[in-house]
């Protein structure tokens, strides 16, 4: 299979276009990419000095969906069908794997970090932990009407905080919090609002706060506008009003920033449950003492366990989360535009890059 693929050669970029042969081997496939989305995490491959596990040059991209079109042996089944490619990929078969813990396990494939990922017209990945796409013609299951480059965003901007979600046990009733309201967050507060979680997302652009406020979150906050006393007395009182305790707050820093996460531990509080979204190279300087005060939790989250992708997909086909609207599509052609637009921040949509568009 002849592979054309952008390639990160050295830290700072650009990006490179190249060609390169590949073929599946036994238990892989190989998927032509039918979109992939720009993450956070890949500009801090590029721009950032996080090193990736696969020596340079590599093409990066985790968030993929697609078709496959070569199944090796084992595969099989698995060729013709319509994928979203899971960010993490456990190994199913170590203990850490069997015994529930699969984010962790030391086997574990990442596209675009551990080998060649979805800025290319074709992927090579494992077929163990593939998510099938039903035919998306059909409206009654396809409620949504989206597209398949569109689901590429499952694979992390949307599962890993359905994770982070399961992670903190939040049910029907409880308070969530999200600061930082973009792709991981704007798409994590739909999926508490349709767990019937009462919704407040913590966001400075105004832009996204109205977005949100109109797809799932009931209180948007600026907090450049307020003091961190003065947005946590503004979520208490959202949370009284609805007789909601401090002990089934679930709060998740989802805007990977120095100043998300600090806004996020300063809005900890008796019994409240942080979850770890967001990913940042900076450091920040908290009192670990409030977690032991408090009777808190602190959990981290790291992509998502293939198993939950199918009730991931059901929620986005069925409508309850909405992707297409915090989407933008842009040709792959146009990919080191792209890293430098989200870099400066030149937009709020998650970009998906669609090869031969």
């Amino acid at each position: 299979m002849l592979i054309d693929a952008w390639m990160m050669k050295a830290a700072g970029g650009p990006l490179a276009r190249e060609r390169r042969e590949d073929t599946a081997g036994p238990g892989q496939v190989i998927v032509k990419v039918a979109g992939c989305g720009l993450c956070h995490t890949d500009l801090g491959f590029l721009y950032e000095g996080v090193p990736t596990r696969h020596a340079l040059p590599l093409t990066l991209g985790h968030e993929i969906s697609g078709t496959v079109v070569e199944a090796g042996t084992g595969a099989e089944r698995w060729l013709g069908k319509a994928v979203v490619v899971p960010a993490v990929i456990p190994c199913g078969t170590c203990d850490a794997c069997t015994r529930g813990a699969g984010g962790v396990c030391p086997k574990q494939l990442f596209p675009g970090n551990d080998d060649h990922g979805g800025f290319a017209s074709h992927v090579k990945v494992p077929a163990r932990g593939l998510c099938e796409v039903p035919d998306l013609s059909d409206r009654r299951r396809n409620v949504a009407g989206v597209e398949l480059a569109d689901l590429s965003v499952i694979a992390d901007a949307v599962s890993t905080p359905y994770q982070a979600v399961v992670h903190a046990g939040l049910e029907k009733g409880d308070l969530a919090v999200f600061v930082g309201a973009g792709g991981v967050g704007g798409f994590g507060a739909q999926i508490a609002a349709a767990r019937g979680a009462a919704v407040v997302a913590v966001e400075p652009d105004a832009g996204r706060r109205a977005k949100i406020a109109a797809r799932g979150a009931d209180l948007a906050l600026d907090p450049s506008a307020l003091d961190p006393r003065a947005l946590k007395n503004a979520v208490r009182a959202f949370a009284d009003a609805r007789k909601i305790p401090s002990w089934r707050w679930r709060i998740f820093e989802t805007s990977g920033s120095a100043a998300g996460q600090t806004t996020a531990w300063n809005l900890l509080s008796p019994g409240a449950s942080l979850g770890i979204v967001g990913f940042t190279t900076a450091k920040v300087e908290v009192r670990l003492s409030n977690v032991m005060a408090f009777d808190a939790t602190v959990r981290g989250t790291w992509g998502c366990l293939p198993e939950h992708y199918p009730a991931v997909l059901d929620l986005v086909l069925s409508g309850a989360v909405d992707v297409r609207s915090f989407v933008e599509r842009r040709p792959l052609s146009a990919v080191n535009g792209a890293f430098e637009d989200v870099r400066a921040h030149r937009t709020t949509q998650r970009l998906v890059l669609v090869p031969g568009a």
